[in-house]
């Protein structure tokens, strides 16, 4: 097959070499943008009067068609061609004959497949930030179900003090509001339109690039032609995000998979996302989590291959550019296959709060509030600390818990405490005492809740807006 890039060469390129050159194989998932910027290229050429109108129709005809014929399975993408652009060139043009060479007129490849690159990324990105607020709305409706529910905070994985487990799955809620806030800024940034760079001077023909940016829905035109076509910022700041978004769930999928242990036993997860051992009957292994926790590296080395693959590269397009893809339709499509399996396993687990409370009261978790016991008697908080930690030691050699231990021990230690000390070291009084703005109280919890739930009501709203 000659190459339609034929004339200075002859276009004839060893197998092997036009294998490895070829990227149809990644970018054929980018047919419907390359198709819809053509249409939009083809009215901007009728429009400028660069073509005739009565060819311009033409070709946005045989677009149209091509692209129902792909959609109903009626056209098949040929592998043999040598990216997208192409294949979608070579049918118009066996379709409704020379005018379909007409189409590339004022535009390259270079500033083509970048218009195909960022409208195809808009699109995916809407469907994962779709994603991350349904998480965050599971999370939600988790953490109000289990508003009052204690069980021990982890500083360096010791029992620090106690906490709801409402309040820990909002934690994870807050850090998914900021990714989505990250893919919003990011989107914002790649909705600038390369189209009419052209390979990376810009060109003769009296283009109008507004008019394409507007159909095509972007905010703005890039302004300088060699950034245009070699820009890739966007895609290295969208990978950067989603590293963040699968380091949540990593972090998330750590914390699923100690709890779900028989030494924890915090929580369970559905059968359907665990798995069973091949030779030990008793396991039931959280297999999906682990997959979330292990596909992390995956994304984050996407992330320092796209890095490394522009950090040298002169303006403006080289080939090395191709690789591009690659690193981000992986990325991408990690992410989201880790979104669509986490979200349901959050949604069915199950949460032992017996075992989160038991664990909460033997870890003496409520030793600070013993400290602020003495405190507000009017001791100095070191001499207090001191005490309490002389305290929790008898605990331990006695086998007795804080609650446990008898008024008159707790004397022996300091006159100061009184029969009162009991509520105050109450577990569950010691979270509600947590009255401070984003602690662990219900009441700050449900405050959490509605605000998060709110964000995501705001959002709602400004896409059905648009």
């Amino acid at each position: 097959m000659e190459k339609m890039w034929a004339g200075r060469t002859a276009g004839q390129v060893d197998k092997i070499a036009d294998e490895y050159n070829s990227s149809i194989a990644i970018d054929c998932r980018m047919y419907r943008e390359d198709i819809t910027g053509s249409m939009a290229h083809a009215a901007m050429l009728g429009a400028q009067k660069i073509i005739p109108q009565e060819a311009a129709d033409h070709i946005i005809e045989g677009l149209e068609g091509i692209l129902n014929d792909l959609e109903s399975g009626a056209l098949e993408i040929d592998y043999d061609c040598e990216d997208i652009h192409m294949f979608v060139e070579q049918v118009l043009t066996s379709r409704i004959g020379d005018e379909g060479k007409m189409l590339h007129t004022a535009r390259s490849r270079n500033d083509q497949v970048a218009l195909d690159l960022r409208m195809y990324l808009r699109r995916e990105c809407a469907e994962i930030t779709a994603l991350v607020e349904e998480l965050v709305e599971v999370l939600c409706n988790k953490a109000e179900e289990h508003k009052d529910v204690i069980l021990p905070g982890y500083t360096h994985l010791q029992r620090a003090q106690p906490i709801t487990f409402g309040h820990h799955l909002m934690a994870y809620a807050s850090m998914l509001l900021r990714d989505l806030s990250r893919l919003d800024d990011a989107v914002k940034r790649m909705n600038v339109s390369p189209i009419g760079c052209c390979a990376l001077a810009g060109t003769t023909y009296d283009t109008d690039r507004y008019f394409e940016a507007e159909q095509l829905h972007f905010d703005d035109i890039m302004l300088n032609s060699l950034d245009g076509v070699s820009d890739r910022d966007y895609c290295v700041e969208l990978m950067n995000d989603f590293a963040l978004i699968m380091t949540h769930l990593s972090r998330f999928s750590e914390e699923l998979i100690l709890w779900s242990s028989w030494e924890f036993k915090f929580i369970e997860l559905s059968d359907s996302y665990t798995t069973g051992s091949s030779i030990m009957p008793q396991k039931k292994n959280p297999d999906m989590a682990e997959l979330v926790r292990g596909k992390t590296g995956r994304v984050f080395g996407n992330l320092m291959g796209m890095l490394t693959t522009l950090k040298g590269i002169p303006l403006a397009y080289n080939k090395d550019m191709q690789e591009d893809k690659n690193f981000i339709f992986d990325s991408l499509d990690t992410v989201k296959i880790s979104l669509q399996v986490f979200i349901p396993m959050i949604d069915t687990m199950t949460v032992r709060s017996d075992n989160m409370l038991r664990a909460a009261q033997e870890g003496f978790i409520n030793a600070t509030d013993l400290a602020d016991y003495l405190v507000r008697k009017g001791l100095p908080f070191r001499s207090a600390y001191k005490i309490s930690g002389q305290i929790v030691a008898t605990c331990i050699d006695e086998g007795m818990v804080l609650e446990t231990m008898p008024l008159d021990v707790y004397q022996g230690f300091s006159d100061l405490f009184e029969e009162d000390l009991y509520d105050s070291i109450s577990l569950k009084n010691c979270v509600e005492r947590r009255i401070s703005v984003g602690g662990t109280s219900v009441a700050s919890v449900e405050n959490q809740i509605e605000y998060t739930r709110d964000v995501l009501a705001a959002r709602q709203q400004d896409k059905e807006q648009d």
